[in-house]
């Protein structure tokens, strides 16, 4: 497998100031990074204030072939980048290259549609005052954008929020997980030192205060991770006045029908709960099966995870699906929801267990499960599918309502009609039917939390570029006139026309254009 020891830092140099960061999968120490107070944040934002200017005056389209040839550049070292997330991260190989293809779509979609999206934008006129005078929309970028981003993907979060501000023409700040930050720091050498690409791109790392220092220094943030941490930055954000957009926890349900394509669906449960061993916003979390499909479903599920192959495979080998999970901590969650469910009368009919040395756990299906237990409840982050059997949609629905999260959901059923009734019904920013995740990925759909959820939402075409700027109203005259009928000084003349014209063009009955009391409409 690929290993770096370091990024520029060396070994005898790991003590206080440095991260260690070590394979989940074996313990060992994979490579170091340096954890920065708030004087370097601070250092480092003011070079990226310094090079901004030049960067939003190329252009989008000056932009775009820088962004491009980043593109290149991760293609070219694709393997080298997997093979180092894959250290850090503990996940599959297979489950590693999705994060390629999330690269791929966000590059090109900016990049192609950037000019389109911060086009000038003509208004068109309304009210009287407005008659003599030509509206537009500028889009100004903000200047400093401050991206933070989870250990779970350690390359494709920071591309779906940093291509888009990079294209706006924002500088970015990120901050990763000090738990994986090895592959975005990559990246950022990789722009600096080989694209050759304007310093408008660096990478700070350490812990939660380096974090705390990037939130006090950009014009703009971004975050995705933990609700608890989400609400904390909110409320920094609040205090400085800032925009913040949160992406946060999820405990996404699958509702499965019973007139649903039911080897489709547990598929579809198998890998949308799974893939990353569990730990995505947007992982099928807990799934709801009407009563007629219900051992069906079961049984066809337990087949599926029973078949999985867990450990971590040898770079482009595919010879694994599910890797470890990324932190001790996140483990003890999982093991804690299982134990809770178990305990209260639910059976584990597949996996349940820790498995063989490192943060592996082996993916679980639970039977026999209710709201009481954790499991179905809290965000479990982890390679679990609890299923619950229901009567009905109506119970389906009430009961994946009843969360503090929305995020997005999963409709499984063969009408889709039918489909299409219980996805308006749900409290969640994405519905997928006959799909997991999906939504998540396509760049031109909105993807934003209800609820504990979040705040804001990224992707969304236009949306999704221009969230990262300013709407700037200019205002400029259709005729050159000398004076303003409504500027001083009011005039008993003038004022009366102008008081006739507002309701000439405002009213809607010709009694009180004519500035008669008209009658009061009905209903």
């Amino acid at each position: 497998m690929t290993t770096q020891t370091d990024l520029g830092v060396s070994d005898s140099l790991r003590e206080p100031g440095f991260i260690e960061v070590r394979c989940p999968a074996d313990g060992r120490v994979v490579g170091s990074v340096p954890d920065m107070t708030s004087g370097r944040v601070h250092e480092i934002a003011q070079q990226l204030r310094a090079a901004q200017p030049a960067w939003e005056d190329l252009g989008p389209q000056g932009r775009a072939k820088h962004v491009l040839r980043l593109l290149d550049w991760v293609l070219d070292n694709e393997k080298r980048l997997l093979g180092l997330m894959q250290e850090e991260t503990g996940k599959s190989w297979g489950d590693a290259q999705v994060e390629t293809a999330v690269v791929v779509d966000a590059v090109n979609y900016f990049t192609k549609h950037a000019v389109e999206f911060l086009a000038d934008r003509t208004v068109e006129r309304s009210g009287a005052m407005a008659l003599t005078k030509n509206l537009r929309v500028f889009h100004r970028p903000h200047q400093l954008v401050g991206v933070i981003t989870p250990w779970n993907g350690p390359l494709a979060t920071p591309t779906i929020d940093g291509i888009p501000a990079l294209m706006a023409g924002a500088a970015v700040l990120f901050k990763p997980s000090e738990v994986t930050p090895l592959t975005w720091a990559e990246v950022t050498r990789g722009w600096l030192e080989e694209v050759k690409g304007p310093p408008v791109l660096a990478c700070v790392t350490g812990g939660g205060a380096t974090g705390a220092a990037v939130v006090d220094e950009v014009d703009m943030i971004q975050f995705t991770g933990s609700t608890a941490t989400g609400r904390k930055i909110a409320a920094r954000a609040g205090e400085r006045l800032i925009p913040c957009g949160l992406e946060l926890g999820g405990k996404d349900a699958m509702i499965v029908l019973d007139d649903a394509d039911i080897d489709r669906a547990t598929s579809g449960a198998v890998w949308g709960g799974l893939w990353n061993s569990g730990q995505i916003c947007v992982s099928v979390e807990r799934i709801y099966v009407q009563d007629k499909v219900y051992d069906e479903f079961v049984n066809k599920l337990t087949d599926k995870v029973t078949a999985l192959r867990q450990g971590m495979d040898r770079d482009g080998s595919f010879e694994t699906d599910i890797g470890a999970m990324a932190t001790e901590n996140q483990v003890r969650i999982v093991e804690r929801h299982v134990a809770d469910a178990l305990q209260a009368g639910a059976r584990a009919v597949t996996g349940g267990k820790r498995g063989n040395g490192g943060t592996f756990f082996q993916p679980t299906v639970l039977t026999g499960v209710d709201h009481s237990m954790a499991c179905m409840r809290e965000e479990t982050f982890g390679p679990t599918l609890p299923v619950m059997r229901v009567r009905d949609e109506d119970e389906a629905i009430r009961l994946a309502n009843d969360s503090p999260y929305g995020l997005a959901a999963s409709v499984f059923s063969g009408n889709k009609e039918r489909a299409d009734r219980v996805a308006r019904r749900l409290e969640t920013g994405a519905v997928n039917i006959n799909s997991v995740l999906t939504a998540t990925m396509l760049l031109t759909l909105p993807m934003g939390g209800w609820k504990s959820s979040g705040v804001g939402g990224r992707n969304g075409g236009a949306a999704g570029l221009l969230k990262f700027c300013r709407q700037q109203a200019v205002v400029t005259e259709r005729f050159n006139l000398r004076s303003e009928p409504h500027w001083y000084p009011y005039l008993p003349r003038m004022s009366r026309l102008q008081a006739r014209l507002v309701r000439i063009t405002g009213a809607h009955d010709w009694r009180r254009r004519l500035g008669r009391k008209g009658k009061n409409r009905k209903g």
